[in-house]
């Protein structure tokens, strides 16, 4: 079966591309953390970033339903398609010639109920610091924030879908990984980001997803460009909410942030697959060559031809 996969997460509604399903993994015990992994191959146009988004979720009226997910996205791990899994050869590293080998987008999340949280928090002053105000659900608004995936946090990621765990040990394994995850998204935040970010309108989960659908619509729109008027018709956003919103979240325009991406798929359209400057300019929808040598040069700090020298 084929299902659309987005980086923001696995939602029908969100543009996407066509994979299949290979491995699913999760927990949903009451008073635990609630995690999924769900591992897809790889589509032969999938662009995407490596990108890691932590959603706080505050109600006032009703607390019971306060959490705080954190969803990452990682591509470029091999598996077998047999189990969707590490087989022994390929951890041995002997199978690079298996058929059955695939190179995945991997899916995961997980989600911390406010009460799962509250054992953490030892302070019960005021102005406290904004972990711990996290912790406790005292910051008042709802936020997402995307989340540096660095080496540390990589490598915890690559833990959990890789051990060998089972049972009762895997149970313990998983939740002590879990807790590592936690603490280094926690350290990843700037409190004047966040204040920065809590705006009314990014408070609504809904108007949170359509920035997220954005960013997708974006990377799948590399080689069509795409105007900011047809973005926001497309993900049902005002125009200036849609710009405010892509930047607060992601730290980049929207222009940046695509200009950047058309650049990075130009490098690998040259450098890895050989294709001519005119191909590529073409491909990525230029209207010249010269166009597209200037933005790459921008971008780049050299002419597309000077990568082909290389």
């Amino acid at each position: 079966m084929q299902y659309q996969i987005s980086s923001g997460g696995l939602l029908p509604e969100h543009l996407g591309l066509k994979a299949d399903l290979v491995y699913e993994a999760g927990q949903q015990i009451p008073g635990s953390v609630h995690y999924s992994i769900k591992r897809y191959t790889r589509p032969g146009n999938w662009m995407a970033d490596d990108i890691g988004v932590l959603n706080y979720h505050f109600e006032s009226s009703k607390p019971e339903r306060n959490h705080l997910e954190l969803k990452f996205c990682i591509a470029g791990n091999m598996y077998c398609r047999k189990n969707g899994t590490e087989c022994s050869q390929c951890k041995a590293q002997v199978s690079f010639h298996c058929e059955e080998k695939i190179e995945s987008v991997d899916l995961v999340s997980f989600v911390f109920s406010s009460t799962l949280l509250e054992q953490f928090v030892k302070s019960r002053i005021e102005n406290n610091t904004l972990s711990e105000d996290i912790l406790s659900f005292k910051h008042r608004s709802s936020f997402s924030k995307t989340v540096s995936i660095c080496g540390r946090t990589r490598m915890v990621l690559e833990g959990l879908l890789n051990h060998n765990y089972s049972e009762s040990l895997e149970n313990i394994y998983v939740n002590a990984q879990t807790q590592m995850l936690l603490l280094y998204s926690l350290d990843c935040l700037d409190e004047k980001e966040i204040d920065v970010i809590n705006c009314k309108f990014l408070a609504n989960e809904a108007d949170r997803e359509k920035i997220l659908k954005a960013r997708e619509v974006l990377i799948q729109s590399i080689g069509e460009p795409i105007t900011i008027k047809e973005l926001s018709r497309k993900v049902a956003m005002n125009e200036c909410y849609l710009k405010k919103g892509f930047k607060e979240m992601f730290g980049s325009t929207i222009f940046d942030f695509y200009q950047s991406q058309r650049m990075e798929h130009a490098k690998y359209l040259l450098y890895e697959k050989g294709l001519t400057v005119t191909e590529v300019s073409v491909l990525l929808g230029y209207s010249s060559i010269s166009h597209f040598s200037t933005a790459f040069k921008k971008h780049t700090g050299i002419k597309p031809c000077e990568l082909l020298l290389r």
